[in-house]
């Protein structure tokens, strides 16, 4: 017999009963019923309840160990009957009559409990991080990113992706975050940067002949804390495709994440292939985002005109300095009481948007501005909003990029105020057509609006003959349920595009060729057409999870002030190290307060 155990603590089952056996694990609770002493034992697999009494001669060895220590026991396989059958556990119609046991480890007591379902702090939890991964619902989340992943390569393996690795100590990027350095011992005074991304070093991949690329990445960037982004680093499906046009792209990934969302969904449905396309303006017009919430029905759209010369002079007069005014509906809201619409406009004022206007369409007439309108202009609404007898529809009056981006949060905040975002879907979309440049208010010039090495729709001819602002890029995001999986482009793999592109935003060839020049030489040998994206396994695990923070999908992740509490890090070094690496520290002073 093996010397800990000859079954996991979730195999043993009804047809084992009598076997002799030995089980190993952490002893998840004990119960002392005075003559018996009963110990629910835990391992990575399951539990197994084992029983024993007082006249056994290991009663006293089990007797005062504390939960979480971990033991070996030894013995015979019993069926449970009747009301001491478990439903609840997979090993609940048999239980292990204890004849040996012996404590491998004892445990302290417990910063934190890891049976049951309390809720601790989330400081104190990352602090024991290894006794929060022993609690079930973590335990299955880290489960279910390992499962999650092997899937994701698997499938991308069937749809011909070679799997390669890149750099982790490579050259600072100008572009995205802040970067992670690494000073150099070999090179005073010279750091390596860990990678935003394999961004470059896929290209170049490219470049080198090699055709479907793909790496679970991970990825560093010096940047804040949110509930979907985790500080200092993340993992991601990189890929990328040579020869590939933007449905070539979008083909290729799909059957990926649909697969492995309804591998994984657990009876919810998910979006069937192809996923639908929206292009950037039309979802910041209807939704408000450029990550909208399918699963919110919920639909803005443009009113300017019904109030354009009306006699709701607040809107009217706006208009004619250039604001525009859109609808947002409020399905069956009708019967809502006065209270709820006076919540609504007390919040639009809190976030300095002057209030929510709204005409509601009950059955007993209309309430609201419609006084300020006459039939033909509500009529107007309804046709465009598509509201009817029941609904409501509130207004927003601003700028147009203002109006679409606080009509946006409206949207949201009705769908969930009227329920009626459906917990039990996940609904994909790409955002398509991105603006390519924008015009940047602070600096007064032109800027890239998102990718600088995408391609341009239209090429060279759309750098030469368009308004900047008009020209759209072959760039796109792959959303699901509002979350952004990863953003993604055909790559500019021409160099005179490139410099043209660079020009516009009013970079000179010399600033090009000095922070991108690696990459850039490579595309002086023949570049071919290429573009790809990489969706976060990090936010894929967490949708998946259903979880409302990234950090619970995360083995040991850090907090929101970018510390492990854990391994104590970040941490001071010796004096040795610095010199070493030819480094002195000019700390900020400490401001001493009387």
């Amino acid at each position: 017999m093996h010397c800990y155990r000859t079954h996991n603590c979730n195999q043993l089952r009804v047809d084992s009963t009598g076997k002799e056996v030995r089980l190993s694990g952490w002893v998840h609770s004990k119960r002392d019923h005075g003559n018996l002493l009963f110990i629910d034992l835990r391992d990575h697999y399951g539990i197994t309840q084992c029983v024993l009494d007082v006249s056994s001669p290991v009663f006293k060895v089990l007797e005062d160990v504390r939960v979480e220590s971990v033991i070996s026991v030894k013995g015979k396989i019993v069926e449970r009957t009747g009301d001491l059958i478990n439903p609840k556990l997979p090993t609940g119609k048999i239980e292990l009559a204890v004849e040996e046991a012996e404590v491998l480890s004892n445990a302290e007591v417990l910063p934190i409990q890891v049976a049951g379902t309390q809720h601790f702090p989330e400081d104190l939890r990352l602090k024991y991080r290894f006794l929060d991964l022993r609690r079930e619902k973590l335990h299955n989340n880290i489960l279910l990113r390992s499962k999650v992943i092997a899937s994701v390569r698997k499938r991308m393996i069937e749809q011909d992706f070679v799997e390669y690795q890149t750099p982790i100590l490579t050259a600072s990027s100008p572009e995205g975050a802040r970067d992670f350095l690494v000073p150099s011992r070999l090179h005073p005074g010279q750091f390596y940067a860990l990678p935003q991304a394999p961004q470059q070093f896929k290209q170049l991949l490219m470049v080198s002949g090699f055709d479907r690329y793909f790496q679970i990445a991970p990825c560093f960037r010096d940047e804040d804390s949110r509930a979907d982004r985790s500080p200092g680093e993340f993992y991601q499906l990189d890929f990328e495709m040579a020869f590939a046009t933007q449905e070539d792209v979008f083909e290729a990934i799909e059957p990926v994440l649909a697969g492995v969302f309804e591998e994984f969904s657990n009876g919810r449905e998910v979006t069937k292939t192809p996923f639908p396309r929206i292009p950037y303006l039309e979802a910041m017009l209807k939704y408000g985002s450029d990550k909208p919430d399918l699963r919110n029905p919920i639909i803005n759209s443009d009113v300017t005109e019904a109030f354009r010369g009306s006699d709701f002079g607040l809107f009217a007069s706006s208009i004619e300095k250039g604001a525009v005014v859109i609808a947002v509906p409020a399905p069956k809201a009708s019967t809502k009481p006065r209270s709820w619409y006076d919540k609504l406009n007390d919040w639009a004022c809190e976030q300095e948007m002057g209030g929510l206007a709204y005409i509601n369409f009950a059955e007993a007439g209309t309430k609201g501005i419609s006084k300020r309108l006459d039939e033909e202009r509500i009529n107007k609404i309804c046709e465009i909003s598509g509201v009817k007898t029941g609904d409501s529809v509130f207004f927003v009056c601003a700028t147009k990029e203002k109006a679409e981006k606080f009509a946006g949060e409206a949207r949201t905040r009705i769908g969930e105020q009227l329920e009626l975002i459906d917990k039990n879907r996940f609904d994909f979309c790409w955002i398509v057509d991105f603006p390519m440049f924008e015009f940047n208010e602070e600096a007064g010039k032109i800027d890239f609006s998102h990718n600088p090495f995408s391609m341009p729709q239209g090429e060279m001819e759309a750098l030469e003959t368009k308004d900047p602002l008009d020209i759209l890029a072959y760039q796109y995001d792959i959303v699901c349920n509002g979350v952004e999986l990863s953003s993604g482009a055909i790559r500019n793999h021409r160099l005179d595009i490139m410099y043209k592109a660079f020009e516009i935003a009013g970079y000179s060839n010399d600033v090009v060729e000095k922070e991108f020049g690696g990459m850039l030489n490579a595309f002086k040998y023949g570049a071919p057409p290429h573009g790809g994206s990489a969706p976060g396994i990090d936010r894929i695990v967490m949708l998946l999870a259903d979880e409302p923070n990234i950090r619970e999908v995360i083995a040991f992740p850090m907090n929101q002030q970018a510390q492990d509490l854990l391994m104590q890090a970040p941490s001071n070094v010796s004096q040795e190290q610095l010199k070493e690496l030819h480094i002195k520290l000019d700390l900020p002073k400490k401001v001493v307060k009387d």
